[in-house]
């Protein structure tokens, strides 16, 4: 029983000893990835508000609408023109990596397969 609890007491002053190194080496990787982490999502921030702006964006910014989320526009192809011509989804992706998350693939799949409807909702109480 002496064993176990003079292990104990050994390992355990060890454990901090390990941790303390381990944490001296590697917190300043640690601390420059989260940085690295939040510039990179800065940056597509400030990527999708611009977007229209950019060459890549081939729609008339006065056609576009940002809402973010699920998708970072809706444009509404010709309104700038009074010339309804069509209704379009985008996201903007600014990493080389960056991917639809699984619901904004779920609405792709679904617009893709027509799924899309139009709605007018009247709110006949708001008047009175």
């Amino acid at each position: 029983m002496l064993g176990i609890i003079l292990a104990y007491y050994f390992f355990k002053g060890r454990a901090k000893t390990w941790y303390k190194e381990w944490k001296t080496e590697y917190e300043s990787q640690i601390r420059k990835d989260a940085v690295d982490r939040s510039r990179a999502v800065l940056k597509g921030k400030v990527g999708e508000q611009f977007a229209p702006f950019f060459s890549a964006f081939d729609y008339e910014p006065s056609d576009a609408r940002f809402i973010g989320s699920p998708v970072d526009y809706i444009i509404f192809e010709g309104h700038s023109e009074e010339n309804p011509k069509g209704v379009t989804f985008a996201d903007i992706k600014t990493g080389k990596n960056s991917k639809l998350n699984p619901m904004q693939r779920g609405f792709k799949r679904a617009v893709e397969r027509g799924k899309v409807s139009w709605e007018t909702i009247r709110l006949e109480d708001f008047d009175e």
